[in-house]
């Protein structure tokens, strides 16, 4: 369970941007959270509970924004989404040169009052 941890940080990038901007309380976390992070949200929002307890993040809301797996073929330069760990372009039917996006994991904003 590394997604603990994770939590843990991300408490901690909240809590440090919260006390910067002077709020009182931390209501919603946006996170962008990419396919290929083997991350679980829901895991993440049970040890957010636990890692904010006593902190102006108490019950903050956690908004997760899923990302999608997309790849790009160097050959025929095509963008497309990979499904089921498949990096067989759907076009020209080489394997992937790139992933574009899917292995995002961020804070993305905070709201606070």
């Amino acid at each position: 369970m590394h997604e603990l941890g994770v939590t843990e940080s991300i408490a901690g990038i909240v809590l440090r941007h919260a006390e910067m901007n002077g709020a009182r309380r931390v209501i919603k976390v946006n996170i962008k959270l990419g396919e290929l992070t083997g991350i679980v949200d829901h895991y993440v929002s049970f040890y957010w509970d636990l890692v904010t307890r006593d902190t102006i993040a108490q019950g903050a809301e956690l908004n997760f924004t899923k990302v999608p797996v997309v790849a790009y073929c160097n050959k025929c330069r095509e963008e497309f989404r990979i499904q089921e760990y498949d990096l067989t372009c759907p076009r020209c039917g080489e394997l992937a040169s790139d992933i574009i996006s899917g292995r995002e994991f961020m804070v993305e904003s905070i709201e606070i009052e």
